[in-house]
């Protein structure tokens, strides 16, 4: 992302189907971080949890509700940075 935008160096975007699922989801990445000691500068939307935004300062986690992440689309908005693809190892 720093060579598109000047704020972070990594946006993470991921959704779920419902506002519990994406509420869930983040749930789990800041009690993962937190368990690791790792500071995080703010999370915001977690109330009506339709879009979810955690700051790590270099890193952006977004986290959507499905159809917010379509209406939204940071891929196409970011289109020019790199992307990176994630494989979760543990799901071989």
């Amino acid at each position: 992302m720093r060579k598109v935008a000047n704020f972070c160096d990594f946006f993470i975007v991921c959704s779920g189907s419902s506002d519990r699922r994406v509420k869930a989801i983040a749930d789990g990445i800041i009690e993962g971080l937190e368990a690791k000691s790792m500071h995080i500068h703010h999370a915001e939307g977690r109330e009506q949890a339709k879009w979810i935004v955690i700051d790590l300062g270099d890193i952006l986690v977004h986290i959507f509700e499905e159809k917010v992440r379509d209406f939204y689309n940071l891929e196409h908005l970011w289109q020019d940075a790199k992307r990176l693809a994630y494989k979760n190892k543990s799901a071989d």
